[in-house]
């Protein structure tokens, strides 16, 4: 007998109770979930980086191209200040030859000539070109300045630039000066 009970009791501790069973399987399942909930957190923490790092990669390509832009403006009317300033000395070319050409002095003029020619090349190559506008032309608001109207000498001459008071100047696709123009009315 002593055997007998020495083998039940052995199965009794080999025997895994019901509860034991139920404990160690709620056990395994709260720890799925656990893992699961932390993989979801995680896959969630890992959308929302994403997100930002893609927002700022957008970010910083728009930054690169906006300023790229700027540059390349910056670069296309670098000498704006300066041209700006050239103007009147390009005008004062203009009456200095016109009142040299009067005299008998044709030496003068000729020296005069070259120096304005040399100038006004040199500001062409860096891109400052002459707005066109003569008498007889159609007068636009958006390419010359009317500085004021008067009765048309003729007919034709109604809405038309009667006269350039001011030669009009453009640096690249840019105007910088208006031409001033008296219009016919």
């Amino acid at each position: 007998m002593a055997k007998k009970k020495k083998a039940q009791k052995e199965n009794n501790d080999n025997t895994v109770s019901k509860d034991q069973v139920e404990e160690t399987i709620n056990d395994t399942a709260t720890a799925d979930v656990e893992q699961s909930t932390a993989e979801a957190q995680l896959q969630g923490e890992l959308a929302k980086e994403k997100d930002k790092f893609l927002r700022l990669f957008a970010e910083f390509e728009n930054y690169k191209k906006r300023t790229s832009k700027e540059r390349v403006e910056l670069f296309k009317t670098a000498g704006q200040d300066i041209m700006v300033s050239l103007l009147p000395v390009l005008d004062d070319f203009d009456r200095a030859m016109g009142e040299i050409a009067k005299s008998e002095d044709k030496e003068m003029l000729k020296g005069v000539e070259l120096i304005s020619n040399k100038l006004r090349e040199t500001l062409k190559g860096k891109g400052l070109k002459q707005v066109e506008a003569g008498q007889g032309d159609a007068f636009d608001a958006e390419q010359h300045e009317a500085i004021t109207q008067i009765p048309a000498p003729s007919d034709d001459l109604k809405g038309k630039i009667v006269d350039v008071v001011e030669k009009g100047y453009q640096l690249g696709d840019k105007i910088i000066r208006y031409p001033k123009v008296v219009v016919g009315q």
